[in-house]
């Protein structure tokens, strides 16, 4: 059998490369207002967490691009630049195209040593490059066909304001010749979600079989299934070629910390009952495996969205504020390694949406129906989901807040002014005492997005009114609507790692007046009366009293 690269998180069992996203697609018909939107998190021990911004540009004809391998910094090679790019927002476009990721790895032979562009640069090219999804998918295969595709397997979301599309693809395996390899380029499968449906992908190949002669619902590389005869990874009929059997194989652990959080997402939005798959999402029964999208129970809005990118498998079998493993304050992560061994048996920990090591994530959201400038709308944060606010910025600014810029801070360089930084602060100490203080952050995240999402409502209808009388200055006012918001988010957040450092102190909670302000203990401002000392979970006592024994008892 060919060997595989795993990109799961069990270090303990697999090796962990450090890449584990969660990317969720929900088409229009699935939506609250329409919408077609892509969610996304950047999960890696070494991302900083910054907004890219790649302004629209004119280039000179023969000019060339410079790749870069992305989170990596390594020069890969150059190839031809077009002559006009777009205004490029993280990961959404001017024209609301969207594009998110997640890395599954897949058979080792199937990577090209010698390939000029890797799966990051060319989700930002295309971005830079395509007015659709569609558009997005031919140049992403088609550069990586021509110039080398320099990754391993990739799930990669695509929407744009009317379609949604789940691409897979893998490089195909080299044969050098004289130095050079004869054989470059990419297999690949590329399926459209249908309208009033979600699905999901979490660092595992999930296409399994798919149409050969539906053009507008599944698009594929021509030799992706003689690829795999050639290099000995299939033998059987063309209509039962399995995509993600063949170039991704999976496991029982791959399974459980990878597709089981597209399970927890299924599970909460599907309409049909996907109690059905807990034994495939335990990794326990492979047989039994998810379709690769369902129909959605209800329309979902962009806080829906957001919400379900903070999940911790709550309410379900894996649910990782149960356990001991969440302490006395029942935290919801579980530091790494993720695997551990106890007297010869081996164990695993659960890995859920949301995670310590998210560098960014974001919900885009493509509005048709809306004109361009106005209808992309990137809801975008830094950090754990679980404990990081979302900003929206309008995909036609012309500007981003500094406070997310590339250059202030690094994961090795502490900023003040740094969004990354001042969330990172408040999460932190929201880990020590998640279910009081991670409580409170939580509470003050959802009034912000609930606030915020009125506000670019009302946004919305000056913008429409500014574009009938003038189209050319509406950037103007989505710019300054979606800098001045995050520059006042920057420092509503590090007012609140202040206050939580004040109520929170010392493993206590300072009593408040229903105002929101410190109470005192009626002789003078500055001393507050006796706080409460809120102790630790049953669960835990429980588990100290069984663990100490007698030490413990009280005399």
């Amino acid at each position: 059998m060919k060997k595989i690269i795993a990109t799961m998180a069990f270090a303990a069992l697999i090796p962990y490369s450090g890449m584990t996203c969660t990317n969720l697609l929900i088409t229009s018909g699935a939506s609250a207002n329409g919408s077609n939107m892509v969610s996304y998190s950047a999960d890696s021990h070494t991302r900083y967490g910054v907004l890219a911004h790649y302004p629209a540009s004119k280039y000179p004809k023969g000019a060339l691009l410079e790749v870069y391998e992305w989170g990596k910094d390594r020069y890969l090679g150059k190839i031809p630049q077009v002559e006009k790019t777009f205004n490029v927002i993280g990961n959404m476009n001017e024209h609301q195209v969207i594009i998110g990721e997640s890395t599954w790895g897949g058979v080792e032979t199937q990577y090209d040593p010698q390939g000029i562009v890797d799966y990051g640069s060319l989700m930002y090219i295309a971005l830079q490059r395509a007015k659709t999804a569609r558009e997005a998918i031919n140049i992403i295969t088609s550069l990586a066909n021509e110039y080398g595709y320099a990754s391993s397997g990739e799930s990669i979301s695509i929407a744009d304001k009317k379609e949604v599309w789940f691409l897979e693809i893998i490089g195909k395996a080299p044969k050098i010749v004289n130095g050079k390899n004869i054989n470059k380029g990419a297999v690949w499968v590329a399926v459209r979600i249908p309208d009033g449906y979600i699905s999901a992908h979490a660092n595992q190949a999930r296409i399994t079989t798919f149409p050969k002669s539906d053009p507008d619902n599944c698009i594929y590389a021509p030799d992706v299934i003689s690829h795999a005869r050639e290099q000995g990874l299939y033998s059987g009929d063309d209509n039962s070629f399995s995509f993600a059997d063949t170039y991704g194989p999976a496991d029982g652990a791959t399974v459980r910390g990878c597709d089981a959080r597209v399970w927890s997402f299924f599970n909460k939005h599907s309409s049909e009952d996907m109690s059905k798959y807990l034994d495939y999402a335990l990794g326990h029964n492979l047989s039994n495996r998810m379709p690769l999208y369902v129909k959605a129970k209800s329309k979902l809005n962009v806080k829906d969205v957001a919400d379900m990118m903070r999940d911790h498998y709550e309410g379900t079998a894996m649910d990782m504020t149960q356990d001991i493993g969440a302490g006395g304050n029942a935290l919801p992560y579980r530091w790494r390694p993720m695997g551990f061994e106890v007297d010869g048996e081996k164990y695993v920990n659960e890995r859920a949406i949301a995670t310590q090591q998210t560098g960014f994530w974001f919900v885009g959201e493509a509005r048709p129906n809306i004109p361009d400038q106005i209808g992309g709308i990137f809801w975008f944060g830094v950090d754990d989901a679980a404990t990081s606010p979302l900003t929206p910025i309008y995909t036609s600014s012309k500007s981003i807040s500094q406070h997310y810029a590339l250059g202030n801070g690094s994961m090795i360089e502490y900023s003040p002014t740094s969004m990354f930084w001042i969330t990172n602060r408040v999460a932190q100490f929201a880990y020590l005492r998640y279910n009081q203080i991670g409580e409170e952050v939580r509470s003050v995240i959802d009034n912000h997005e609930r606030e915020m999402l009125k506000k670019v409502e009302e946004t919305d209808l000056k913008a429409l009114e500014v574009y009938k009388l003038k189209s050319s200055e509406v950037t103007n006012l989505t710019t300054e609507f979606s800098v001045k918001s995050a520059d006042n988010l920057f420092l509503k957040w590090k007012k609140l790692d202040e206050y939580l450092l004040v109520k929170f102190i010392d493993g206590n909670t300072k009593k408040q007046n229903p105002d929101g302000s410190f109470k005192n203990n009626g002789h003078t401002d500055k001393i507050p009366p006796t706080p409460d000392f809120p102790g630790y979970t049953e669960r835990w006592k429980k588990e100290v009293k069984e663990s100490a024994g007698k030490r413990l008892r009280e005399p």
